[in-house]
């Protein structure tokens, strides 16, 4: 007998986690380590040498640069693949976990996964400098009406079924927010003719009992070797988004309605930061006695992510006058140049667009 696809999606989902010993104390039974907020993350390594675990935490970074700006492709950015080099720089604490699955041939397999939670203020403050969008936090949580059929005709995934729809939910949770289920009850699962014809008016009606006044409409059906969803974002009965995905894997094929209805949201919530005008900047640095206090400088722009080119155009005793392309201004340098730089910021030029003749930004190198 065929299983019914919420059976083996919701099986799927199924699997054992070992605890593991925590960087600062003992884990117990059940005491997982696990990402949980905007500025949590977690990614598999190879081990838990320095190595891999410093790739690892740039790689966390980017994916809570990712959930906090709503931008998927965020390391692709000006600034901030260089800014995740620095990763290290902007953690709280971290942790391993030990997945435990099984080989095709049964035999048990184990995946480490490191966790790690970033300092907020920090984070906060290399979005600002790097000029990165913000998409506001409390951010809402949209009722998933999905209705999948497998061949024996469409039903409604409800709370009770919430293993079926696991990729679509941990795939809202990955671009930074949940999505939720309605109970399932009766009268729900009367919807779904509403859902198959996606009848957003008729949705919307039924989730008046929910809270925010958004549903993700969603039907997952097999077509051609694979399985296409066609999904509706509808927020306060306004359509904001329609859109299909394809896929031979039916979880995969679920997952992109959490992408689409995050992309409406960020398009029509996420604010670009104030941050200074991008430019050319006349910088004066001074306090330069020898050439190991040039190299030091030079070292400490270098690092610096905002800093796009450096071009050297005057120096008289111990001060260097050079012009900075900045990728935020020089209030976006300030930012990235933090307590513990050489450079010590003295005075700066009005920020814009067009610097004024004759101004300039100026430092001392201590």
């Amino acid at each position: 007998m065929r299983r019914s696809l919420l059976v083996v999606l919701a099986l799927a989902f199924v699997a054992p986690v070992a605890p593991v010993l925590a960087q600062a104390e003992l884990r117990t039974e059940g005491d997982v380590a696990k990402a949980q907020g905007a500025y949590e993350a977690e990614v598999p390594v190879n081990s838990q040498a320095d190595a891999d675990r410093n790739g690892g935490l740039a790689r966390a970074l980017g994916i809570v640069l990712g959930k906090l700006s709503g931008d998927p492709n965020v390391v692709a950015r000006p600034g901030v693949s260089q800014a995740l080099r620095g990763a290290a720089n902007y953690v709280d604490s971290y942790d391993y976990r030990q997945d435990q699955g099984a080989s095709p041939t049964g035999a048990p397999t184990f995946k480490t996964t490191l966790v790690a939670r970033f300092r907020q203020d920090d984070v906060d403050a290399l979005i600002a400098a790097l000029g990165l969008p913000v998409w506001p936090q409390p951010r809402p949580k949209p009722v998933l009406w999905l209705a999948i059929d497998d061949g024996s005709g469409p039903r409604l995934v409800g709370l009770q079924q919430a293993n079926a729809a696991r990729s679509v939910l941990d795939r809202a949770v990955d671009r930074g927010y949940r999505l939720g289920l309605p109970g399932g009850g009766a009268s729900e699962q009367a919807l779904v003719g509403a859902i198959w014809r996606q009848d957003a008016t008729a949705i919307a009606r039924a989730s008046a009992r929910y809270s925010p006044p958004m549903q993700l409409i969603g039907k997952l059906y097999r077509a051609g070797g694979g399985w296409t969803a066609d999904w509706v974002f509808v927020d306060d009965g306004q359509v904001l988004s329609t859109w299909s995905t394809n896929d031979a894997d039916a979880r995969r094929a679920m997952a992109g309605g959490a992408d689409g209805a995050a992309d409406a949201l960020v398009k029509r919530y996420a604010k670009q930061g104030e941050t200074g005008a991008p430019g050319v900047y006349h910088v004066v640095f001074t306090g330069i006695h020898s050439a190991d206090d040039y190299l030091r400088l030079s070292a400490a722009l270098q690092a610096v992510s905002v800093v796009r080119a450096i071009r050297p155009v005057k120096a008289t005793g111990d001060r260097l006058e050079a012009d900075l392309d900045l990728l935020t201004g020089v209030s976006g340098l300030n930012r990235m140049l933090g307590d513990s730089s050489p450079l010590v910021p003295v005075s700066a030029p009005t920020q814009g667009p067009v610097i004024l003749d004759g101004e300039s930004a100026e430092y001392r190198l201590r």
